[in-house]
């Protein structure tokens, strides 16, 4: 199959100045960028002269931070990525993800995710290790690429169990050989999340000694951090340090810092990246282009509460005296852990979903809005909710200013993502982040060039996540290739109305596959993408 792209702006990923020429296309490869035009010998020719004005080619843009894990296998279409561009993702986000899963873990981790990444009754979960669950996402064939990176949380299940526990010597020896069988497979790398359970109980030594593992292997260490707030710098340092004694190439998620109370941090968390460059460390981060992030409303709970996973949490939630230790310390805080009520605001955290018809009136509500609604504070509205749901709630939390957006995204160590918890009423940037970026912050702002913008959203992705033969249009890479018109492209979703496609993404091949043909998905059409594995 031999496909002709004619007459676009070429935008190839490298930021170098965008020209009009052609692309080539054969079976699942990039032939020719910038030459050819013979449609004599072309199965199909594409036209990206629309009105008089060439779309914009690109290389499929990669989004680096992702939550499909279970929609990849219930609904692999993953329309709210390919429609706005992205052929790539990766998987195993946050330390918390499914694979490797014990047998006997496979009912309290499912409960456990329940917040982040949604609840489905109909997924098989006896799939034990990542082989055999990179295998159901195969079997699934989804309509992009997707990449896995080994959760330091189900490394630590298996090493350690649920419990705040610390490795002694034979077990971190262990935990290090379970990683090590998971990155045997073709995985990317390590991610942790340092506020989600068991992630949080992991000190700074044992870090460093699986990141280790994950350096022997070329692999990046992805972390959401243990700070994002008030002990952002110690929380920044803690994390180059892993990468300066480990060799680890260091990768922060969703970089940010929340709460006002906290933006005079700034200029030192961008000090100590350049400290970092300059000491030869490597380091980047992404980051989605908006002003609120999303997670699950149980990190607004201590700590101590999530001991021992979600059944704890639930008996705990249900003692009248352990809220009101709770209410205490979220009132007065705990030195090292993000308080979500303190640097946000019960005005300012929103429910996304719920578990059950029972509570769908809390959706889109804030935690003010809902004690108002059940008639009691807002701190035991919140426990209610938890503990009836099973503490499988989502919810969107206000943070940042428009300012910090723009700095962070002009930084040489950013690159975009979603970030994408796809249930209930997500965060827009689900359905938009990319377009986003390319009208708000190209066209609209200009913040950014346009092959700027690109670059971040390609190549860049790609070189953070070690993804090769991608994020780039060039000969002998993979055709995985949007078209854009650059006039009209924007993201459409609110946080009221969050669920609508953007406008401007014309054309989406996977894999030298067209999914998307002027902006309507292809669902005639055998679904393209692949799980990558890393050579």
């Amino acid at each position: 199959m031999k496909t002709l792209i004619k007459n676009v702006k070429i935008v190839d990923g490298t930021m170098a100045e965008p020209y009009i020429g052609n692309i080539v296309i054969e079976n699942d490869t990039i032939a020719s960028v910038g030459g050819s035009d013979d449609e004599q010998q072309a199965d199909m020719v594409i036209d990206g002269m629309k009105q008089g004005v060439p779309l914009c080619a690109a290389p499929g843009f990669i989004d680096t931070h992702s939550h499909s894990d279970l929609q990849v296998l219930t609904k692999p279409e993953l329309l709210p990525k390919i429609m706005q561009g992205i052929t790539t993702e990766v998987l195993g986000q946050d330390g918390i993800s499914l694979a490797p899963l014990p047998e006997q873990y496979i009912k309290p981790w499912e409960e456990n995710l329940a917040g982040l990444d949604g609840y489905n009754e109909y997924i098989n979960w006896h799939f034990h290790d990542t082989a055999h669950y990179l295998k159901m996402v195969e079997q699934a064939q989804p309509s992009i690429n997707e990449c896995y990176l080994v959760p330091h949380g189900n490394v630590r299940m298996e090493g350690l169990g649920l419990m705040n526990a610390q490795p002694d010597e034979a077990q971190m020896k262990s935990m290090q050989n379970i990683l090590q069988r998971e990155l045997d497979v073709g995985t990317y790398g390590l991610s942790t999340g340092l506020i989600y359970m068991p992630c949080a109980y992991a000190k700074t030594e044992e870090l460093i000694n699986l990141c280790k593992v994950v350096a022997k292997n070329d692999g990046v260490f992805v972390i959401h951090q243990r700070s994002e707030a008030d002990t952002i710098v110690d929380s920044m340092k803690e994390v180059i340090r892993i990468g300066r004694e480990s060799g680890v190439h260091v990768h922060f998620s969703h970089f940010k810092v929340c709460g006002r109370q906290n933006w005079h941090f700034i200029e030192d968390m961008v000090r100590l990246l350049e400290q970092a460059e300059h000491e030869g460390i490597d380091v980047s981060f992404d980051q989605y282009p908006y002003v609120a992030g999303s997670t699950m409303l149980g990190v607004i709970l201590p700590p101590w509460v999530h001991d021992g996973g979600t059944e704890k949490v639930l008996k705990r939630l249900q003692d009248t005296s352990l809220r009101r230790q709770m209410i205490h310390d979220m009132e007065h805080g705990i030195a090292g852990w993000d308080n979500f009520v303190d640097f946000a605001g019960m005005d300012n955290i929103y429910i996304t979903s719920v578990k059950t018809k029972k509570n769908q009136d809390a959706i889109g509500l804030s935690l003010t809005q809902l004690a108002q609604l059940r008639h009691t504070d807002p701190y035991n509205a919140a426990f209610d909710l938890l503990y009836e749901e099973e503490n499988a709630v989502g919810m969107v939390d206000f943070y940042g200013t428009e300012d910090h957006v723009k700095l962070f995204l002009k930084r040489p160590e950013m690159n975009a993502c979603t970030d994408g918890l796809m249930s209930g009423k997500p965060h827009p940037r689900v359905y938009g982040a990319f377009p986003r970026i390319l009208g708000k912050y190209v066209r609209e702002e200009k913040t950014l060039t346009l092959q700027e913008a690109v670059y971040k959203l390609t190549k860049k992705a790609a070189s953070a996540m070690h993804i090769e033969n991608r994020g780039e249009l060039k000969p002998g890479y993979a055709a995985d290739i949007v078209l854009f018109d650059d006039q009209t492209i924007c993201d459409k979703g609110t946080f009221v109305d969050p669920v609508q496609y953007p406008d401007g993404i014309e054309y989406v091949f996977v894999n030298g596959v067209k999914m998307v043909d002027k902006g309507i998905y292809q669902k005639e059409v055998t679904r393209s993408g692949r799980v990558l594995y890393k050579k």
